[in-house]
């Protein structure tokens, strides 16, 4: 269970955890909460589905917002170090991009960006994901969850996004 595995690493690390979401809508915090002694780790979520609530709530700058739009990886990085801030946590996540059906401010359905920020390291992960609406939001968790995880686990000499590379065609890492 990729969520115990992540918290797991946190508990392991005596470091707590802020999630901030977009595309997925609360998914990923709720699979957080699902493993029995998240509140160890887990502090909370804040979900900012509207642009204007990535600035007001978790202080993307609005400039950046308004440069390069709520799908951006820098954008994902910002959210997660916002809510590991507003929150009080050791670790922020986050997760922004397209579900679908329409594309977003020129980017196609499936282009989603997850982010870890922790004390000792920020990473992000690019990604177009295939499938549905439904799909490309459970799938985003899923590698939310991964990177999470790796992010906590690995050396800080290993890059992390070469830890969590997987052989899914219906995932293509974007630049």
């Amino acid at each position: 269970m990729p969520a115990a595995e992540a918290l797991d690493a946190l508990r392991e690390r005596g470091w707590t955890l802020a999630v901030a979401e977009s595309l997925t809508g609360g998914l990923l915090s709720a699979r957080v909460v699902d493993v029995p002694g998240a509140s160890e780790v887990h502090r909370g979520a804040v979900v900012a589905y509207a642009t204007d609530l990535k600035a007001s709530l978790l202080g993307v700058p609005t400039a950046l917002l308004d440069a390069v739009g709520a799908v951006d990886p820098e954008v994902a990085l910002q959210m997660a170090d916002g809510v590991r801030r507003r929150l009080g946590a050791d670790v922020g996540v986050a997760t922004t991009g397209v579900a679908g059906p329409d594309p977003q401010d020129g980017h196609p359905p499936g282009t989603v960006h997850v982010a870890v920020v922790t004390p000792v390291r920020r990473e992000v992960r690019s990604l177009r994901l295939g499938g549905g609406r439904a799909q490309v939001r459970e799938r985003c968790v899923e590698e939310a969850l991964a990177l999470l995880s790796a992010a906590v686990r690995v050396s800080d000499a290993v890059r992390v996004s070469d830890a969590v590379r997987g052989d899914d065609p219906d995932r293509q890492d974007l630049p």
